[in-house]
């Protein structure tokens, strides 16, 4: 009898074991939580895929992959930054109350003073659950750098080189167990579990159909890491972009977060209203979470600088409300660059 306590014991901690591991990877079918931060919420969704969202991107509800250029196109697919000739220097910001989940961060793109575009982006975050006995207390360090060349006035390809370090101080739903979550890191004296500590890259390209069309694709985290934090995604854009205003969809397959590939679709739009306020708006429905969102945002645009703020709230699935604001300077405005006198 007391053996068999202690088989049917090891069997239970097994089967939990397996259903929780996947919160450092994966889930096991769209739509279900086995990772869960709350209730029924997959820790991917709560961990937003490991991106990082400027207040345009996340205004347009993520459909960036074409359109997206300057301080956007490091994020969403590199070639973009080829789509406009800007120096800009861009402090962002966002958070998700329902999880404490914090990211804060700033990017410089310039696409003026070489043929050769460039950006170099720095960020960093927080996601703690709120219970500080099951808490994640995840924290995690982003370093990208990306370069994109214009073969012809039309075409673009870019390339993107990303670090990422993902660390936790808390101990997970599996509390104070060896089964909690990660490794510990020996390079690091506080002892906290070391999740995720590698390089990865994403390329893209943009294609102009027409004056006003453009249509770009791109595949980031294509070294595979297999998990949820870096998920590997293929994504896909056509936009309609004037001066004026930008319409666009995007249809992204996430290939790990979930064990099975899954899809996000979202479509957004913006108009610039008496030439200084960026009006948007978008939607986004995540297979995986099971999950329809709706977003939007303004600003302030001048030609030295640029002040933007945006939302996104979920009104099917699990509950999210998360806010995003950026802060940019025009260094093309300041002369420094030659191009100040520029249209």
């Amino acid at each position: 009898m007391r053996r068999g306590s202690r088989v049917t014991k090891s069997l239970l901690i097994a089967a939990f074991a397996w259903g929780v591991a996947p919160s450092v990877a994966a889930a096991d079918e769209p739509g279900e939580a086995s990772p869960i931060v709350t209730g029924d919420t997959p820790l991917p969704f709560a961990f937003n895929y490991g991106e990082l969202e400027t207040a345009r991107s996340a205004a347009f509800g993520g459909a960036m992959g074409a359109a997206g250029n300057g301080t956007t196109a490091p994020f969403y697919n590199p070639a973009g930054m080829t789509l406009t000739r800007v120096y800009h220097i861009e402090a962002v910001g966002s958070g998700t109350f329902e999880y404490g989940r914090q990211l804060y961060g700033g990017v410089i793109v310039d696409s003026i003073t070489n043929k050769l575009a460039g950006a170099v982006a720095v960020s960093g975050g927080f996601l703690d659950a709120g219970d500080p006995t099951t808490s994640l207390d995840r924290s995690w360090v982003d370093i990208r750098l990306a370069l994109a060349y214009p073969f012809t006035d039309d075409f673009s390809i870019g390339i993107g080189g990303r670090y990422m370090k993902v660390t936790e101080d808390g101990n997970g739903p599996l509390g104070d167990s060896k089964v909690s979550g990660g490794l510990r890191d020996p390079e690091d004296p506080s002892g906290r579990f070391s999740l995720m500590n590698i390089p990865t890259f994403d390329v893209g390209f943009t294609l102009k159909l027409a004056d006003i069309v453009v249509i770009g694709a791109s595949g980031q985290n294509l070294t595979y890491p297999n998990n949820g934090m870096m998920p590997t995604t293929v994504r896909g854009g056509i936009a309609i972009a004037h001066q004026d205003f930008t319409i666009e969809a995007d249809g992204l397959a996430d290939l790990t977060s979930y064990g099975t590939p899954t899809a996000r679709i979202s479509a957004g739009g913006e108009y610039l209203l008496v030439d200084h306020i960026p009006l948007r708006a978008g939607y986004r429905f995540d297979q995986g979470a099971g999950s329809h969102a709706l977003s939007g945002g303004l600003g302030y645009t001048s030609r030295e600088f640029m002040i933007e703020g945006s939302f996104r709230r979920t009104v099917v699935g699990p509950e999210a409300t998360s806010i995003f604001f950026s802060a940019a300077y025009f260094l093309e405005s300041s002369g420094l660059t030659g191009q100040g006198d520029e249209p």
